[in-house]
């Protein structure tokens, strides 16, 4: 009897749909120009997203910005880099994806820059272009 039982039981089993389970990732209020200033907080993803980590990098003269982002994203955004001109300065940038719970917390040590309210007022103009 208990050999028909556990047929059954697998059977049964072998008929339920699999759950899906949604990924948590950091994600930060908006592009930070310090790996302090990201504030990241853990977020469901939708099904099918991946965690980001996203470097955006820009030099002009002396000045030296970067920006980080984490958050979740679609897959095909895993692995990008490329260049992206906002407020007078071309960054140069690299999102690099992960697939377990907040794996995306780690952030880097940033190169020495000069920071300031020069930094500031650049950055929040970015912030709607990296989000």
């Amino acid at each position: 009897m208990s050999r028909h039982l556990f047929q059954l039981f697998l059977f049964v089993f072998s008929c339920l749909p699999l759950t899906v389970v949604s990924l948590r990732c950091y994600t930060c209020v908006f592009p930070s120009i310090s790996p302090m200033d990201c504030l990241r907080y853990p977020q469901e993803c939708p099904v099918g997203q991946r965690c980001l980590s996203s470097t955006a990098v820009a030099s002009q003269g002396t000045l030296r910005l970067v920006l980080y982002e984490r958050s979740c994203a679609m897959p095909n955004q895993c692995g990008l880099s490329g260049e992206k001109h906002a407020a007078g300065l071309n960054f140069s940038y690299y999102n690099e994806c992960c697939d377990t719970d907040l794996c995306n917390g780690a952030i880097g040590l940033a190169a020495p820059s000069r920071t300031g309210m020069v930094l500031s007022l650049i950055a929040l103009p970015l912030a709607h272009i990296f989000a």
